[in-house]
């Protein structure tokens, strides 16, 4: 049997707050405040954090308090503060007294988060969305957060549009992260399936000959090449100029061999127009037409 994905929220749904991987700044206080007040603007009953400033070196508290964000009660939505640096280290199994991925809820971020959300999907679980902050949430243009609030209440999103670089259409699990992040699940328990899935990626102030060197290394263990089809999002700060290889390139040589799908350009990842995806979901990639959709669960 298929895992039940998490109910619809509901106005007056509480929402929890996991500060998981790096600390806030002082100056980040505004943004979180934003970020609430948008998911209030929705009906939402947002549960303050009691320390958003919390910090154990450059970590948002010691394994343990990060832990505990993750273990409060019966909440319909956790939404993650930040990104950075973090959520792996709750995946060990010496950090875990509690199950740190359990599913029955929603669990909302991107970045470092990706640890958090693959490991769900790896444990077989529903209810991971790839999408805003909630210090990030406030400065998304009005259709994503529209977006976002449809896909969390229920209700039907748009396709995405991209730039076909290698034909064809494919159908399968979709699986969204941060190529950094997903890099270092790879040979973990912590690794969803790949074998016919959906892969989107994005990533953010590597420059062109480590994302090759990311790249290859999932060419070296196959794991690229058990893939439906790839998308690759925004790579923000990517593409130094002092580079002799462009970004561009090293994406598509890493790609084009592979015969399946490529769309590049989709809207996801760090810059404003973070489009929420939800992991698990089936989704068809068409190249041709440039076009990432949903498909009903």
């Amino acid at each position: 049997m298929k895992p039940a994905w998490p109910q619809p929220l509901q106005r007056g749904d509480r929402v929890g707050l996991a500060a998981a991987s790096s600390a806030l700044a002082d100056d980040s206080l505004q943004r979180l405040q934003a970020g609430v007040a948008v998911l209030e603007s929705w009906g939402l009953q947002v549960q303050p954090h009691p320390q958003p400033l919390r910090r154990w070196g450059h970590l948002a508290g010691a394994d343990p308090e990060r832990l505990s964000d993750l273990l409060v009660g019966d909440l319909p939505l956790l939404a993650c503060i930040r990104g950075g640096w973090g959520a792996a280290r709750l995946l060990e199994p010496g950090a875990q007294t509690h199950d740190p991925v359990a599913g029955g809820r929603w669990l909302l971020g991107f970045s470092d988060v990706t640890s958090l959300l693959w490991a769900r999907q790896a444990a077989g679980r529903t209810g991971g969305i790839h999408g805003p902050m909630v210090t990030t949430l406030a400065a998304e243009p009005d259709w994503s957060q529209q977006r976002l609030r449809d896909l969390l209440f229920g209700a039907p999103v748009a396709p995405l549009q991209g730039k076909g670089w290698c034909g064809g259409t494919a159908e399968g699990p979709l699986l969204v992260g941060n190529l950094t992040v997903a890099t270092h699940l790879l040979g973990t328990a912590h690794l969803p399936p790949l074998n016919g899935a959906v892969l989107v990626l994005e990533d953010v102030g590597e420059a062109p000959y480590r994302i090759d060197r990311l790249l290859t290394h999932w060419r070296l263990c196959g794991a690229l090449q058990k893939l439906a089809a790839i998308g690759f999002g925004s790579f923000s700060d990517c593409d130094d100029p002092e580079s002799p290889t462009p970004l561009e390139l090293v994406l598509r040589e890493r790609t084009a061999d592979l015969g399946i799908p490529v769309l590049a350009g989709l809207p996801v990842g760090h810059t404003a127009g973070n489009a929420a995806l939800p992991l698990g979901v089936r989704a068809r990639l068409d190249a041709d037409a440039g076009r990432l959709e949903l498909l009903p669960h």
